[in-house]
């Protein structure tokens, strides 16, 4: 899997930044599962955590549905790895799941989440549905869509390190 990664601008308005941002963290963490096998991408971190990079792949995968689709949109769309029965799905089920479908179902959610935050006129439009309560902006979605990917992009370069001693930005 190649992935480019583009530099956020230096200067630009409010949503061409959030957007640049939240793009540069997809694409970091697609970077750091770039060239790696399957065994590797399903590798934990350390007991007793479950951590691995194809669950952070497959967390990221809900964690837009969430966002774009069921709050922002008010789609009835369920999860996709996780159940209320089972909530850490995403990452407890990765030893025999198909990175080809992680990584397919991903983009497929971030085309979505593009196309919801396209469709909104501005960054001040409120969500459909409320998420622990409240009915979030899409600015508020955005900003806390780029803590997500960029805390678990931690996680991921520590994994990768982990994996084959490589590290970078």
């Amino acid at each position: 899997m190649t992935e480019t990664r583009i530099d956020p601008p230096a200067a630009a308005d409010e949503r061409t930044m959030l957007r640049a941002w939240l793009d540069y963290h997809r694409s970091t963490l697609a970077m750091k599962c770039a060239g790696l096998t399957e065994e590797q991408l399903r590798l934990r971190s350390v007991p007793p955590s479950g951590l691995s990079l194809l669950g952070l792949v497959r967390h990221m995968a809900e964690v837009e549905r969430i966002w774009f689709r069921q709050v922002l949109n008010g789609e009835d769309v369920s999860g996709i790895y996780y159940t209320d029965d089972d909530p850490d799905g995403e990452f407890d089920h990765v030893d025999t799941a198909s990175t080809e479908e992680a990584f397919a179902t991903w983009r497929a959610e971030i085309e979505h989440a593009r196309a919801a935050e396209e469709a909104c006129a501005d960054l001040d439009v409120l969500a459909k549905a409320e998420r622990w309560g409240v009915h979030h902006s899409l600015r508020w979605i955005m900003c806390h869509m780029i803590e997500e990917y960029a805390r678990h992009n931690g996680h991921a370069d520590l994994l990768r390190e982990r994996i084959d001693g490589a590290t970078g930005k």
